[in-house]
């Protein structure tokens, strides 16, 4: 009960943050429209807003193979700058001397440029992590470098890229994460995705996980304004060499979102 309480108030928090930013958008945008002459804020925004059973970073459940909310609002500009935020309830089953110190929620703040060239999709950025509430002590908070390319057929998607952090989560070191991903238009909004990461990481004693793969296979269905997933998502982390209890385990995660 304990749990299902606090993941119903956290969950609760990033809905209302994330209704509220949306909220407040839309009353900039009709702001926008009735001094148009006035106020020109250049770009469009856009926001999200989902339920999943469980959130996984790069292969690792953060909510302790729970349910979470999740949700995001961005900018963008025509010429592919843009900035956002993003937002999800976390549960690093944090116990002994950091129990009750540890994190609850998790904000992602990010910006870049993404423009076409030849047809080739090219997105430069960077991406910082925090953690509110969470000790200092923990570390838990960093940067990334972001860098990916990608290109699209009539039927097939393929794209690739790296992050980059000076120092990753918990004080772990410098750490390198490259992803391939792909996806297969098979029907009329219905899409086969896979995705193969592998993450380096200098202090594995810091991040309490060795060097790992990642990967995961499923589908996204777009139906009455709707996305849904299914996902079988997985690690290589052998159990013994997983730090926290079940996070490295493979599922399968559903998800349903809407775009505002």
């Amino acid at each position: 009960m304990r749990i299902l309480t606090s993941f119903i108030l956290k969950s609760v928090f990033v809905a209302l943050l994330v209704l509220s930013m949306m909220f407040s958008a839309g009353s900039t945008n009709q702001a926008q429209a009735e001094e148009a002459e006035l106020i020109n804020i250049p770009g469009s925004f856009s926001g999200s807003l989902g339920f999943f059973t469980d959130y996984r970073y790069r292969g690792l459940s953060q909510t302790d193979r729970h349910p979470t909310i999740q949700g995001s609002f961005d900018w963008a500009h025509e010429k592919g700058y843009y900035l956002g935020v993003w937002g999800s309830n976390v549960d690093f089953g944090e116990s002994g001397a950091t129990a009750g110190q540890g994190a609850s929620i998790e904000f992602d703040f990010y910006g870049g440029v993404a423009r076409q060239y030849y047809g080739i999709d090219i997105d430069l950025g960077l991406l910082w992590y925090t953690y509110p509430g969470a000790q200092d002590s923990l570390s838990y908070d960093f940067m990334e470098y972001t860098a990916s390319i990608g290109y699209s057929w009539e039927i097939l998607s393929l794209s690739t890229g790296v992050n980059f952090a000076p120092e990753f989560y918990a004080s772990s070191d410098e750490a390198t994460y490259w992803t391939l991903d792909a996806e297969v238009n098979l029907i009329q909004n219905l899409t086969f995705t896979g995705h193969y990461g592998y993450q380096w990481v200098e202090d594995n004693a810091s991040y309490t996980h060795p060097d790992y793969a990642d990967f995961s296979i499923g589908f996204a269905y777009s139906t009455n304004g709707f996305d849904l997933s299914l996902q079988y998502v997985n690690t290589d982390i052998e159990d013994r060499n997983c730090g926290v209890v079940d996070a490295c385990e493979g599922d399968v995660v559903f998800g349903i979102s809407r775009g505002f």
